[in-house]
């Protein structure tokens, strides 16, 4: 049973990586209606200002506020910049355009900080306490608490306030919203820079455990967007839930199916991806989309 609890935790913990990142593309999708493979690069090069900010003397919490800060102003300047002139064209061009900036920010980060691994320092305390057997993590804890409140934060964003119902009125309508008076320019850059402050906090989150590196999410980028297609677009609930259910089920599978083990543990989410795609193509927690012909 301990063991069985353990894992549990674990699965926990190592979702909630996955989660914050799905948060960030599932913002963005709400916002622009673009899915952003770029999410797990502007993470990184949050993490990276960070350090930063830390080697330059601010205090860790600071370093990290900053973070925030400069990567919600990096994110809209580059839906300013960038994005805009291909945002409501071609998916396909989208979608080439965000793998492109992913390939750019990671040669960027490797050229001003060297693909060598940099301690980050974690805001939780690196001690364990115990639990019916089992050893939990503050660290995990803490990570597990911040991804919660995101969690609330942001489905309350979409669901409560003016912004974020005008966030999905653009999203869904960019025209009709803009008929209505809504700066559909402005709404875009915020729900960027909204998206890569995000993104920032899942990279402040993630550097302590992995240690700080180029690549470092690129593995959780791809659980994260198996974690979208699994929860539903239009669901920040349902994506932090699916990012649990992937973590979990992959701890469970390694350890109690002898065949699957820790090397094919990668496989479970995706075969459950299919079963669900099959079954309910909109996610688990998604909408389906009526569209009038």
């Amino acid at each position: 049973m301990g063991i069985f609890i353990q894992l549990l935790i674990d699965g926990l913990s190592t979702g909630s990586i996955y989660a914050a990142l799905a948060l960030a593309i599932v913002l963005v999708n709400q916002a622009t209606g673009m899915i952003n493979f770029a999410q797990g690069a502007l993470a990184v090069l949050s993490g990276y200002i960070a350090f930063a900010l830390l080697n330059a003397g601010l205090p860790l919490i600071l370093a990290i506020l900053g973070s925030i800060l400069i990567s919600f102003v990096i994110g809209a300047a580059v839906e300013r910049l960038l994005i805009r002139r291909f945002e409501r064209g071609d998916p396909d061009t989208a979608v080439v355009v965000t793998i492109g900036l992913l390939t750019l920010i990671t040669g960027v980060c490797a050229w001003l900080w060297s693909y060598n691994n940099r301690i980050f320092p974690s805001l939780f305390p690196n001690e364990t306490l115990e639990l019916l057997g089992a050893k939990v993590s503050l660290r995990s804890l803490g990570t597990f608490v911040v991804i919660v409140a995101i969690m609330g934060l942001l489905q309350l964003l979409f669901v409560g306030t003016k912004l974020g119902l005008a966030l999905r009125a653009v999203s869904i309508n960019p025209q009709s919203a803009a008929f209505s008076g809504m700066p559909v320019g402005r709404l875009l850059m915020v729900g960027w820079g909204l998206a890569a402050a995000l993104g920032a906090v899942a990279g402040v989150l993630v550097a302590p455990q992995l240690t700080l590196t180029p690549g470092m999410m690129d593995n959780a980028l791809v659980y994260a967007l198996a974690a979208v297609i699994l929860g539903g677009l239009t669901s920040p609930v349902g994506v932090v839930l699916a990012a649990w259910i992937i973590g979990v089920l992959e701890n469970l599978a390694a350890v109690y199916i002898p065949f699957i083990g820790h090397d094919l543990k990668v496989v479970v989410p995706f075969l459950l991806i299919v079963v669900v795609l099959v079954v309910r193509p909109q996610g688990l927690f998604g909408r389906k989309a009526v569209v009038r012909v």
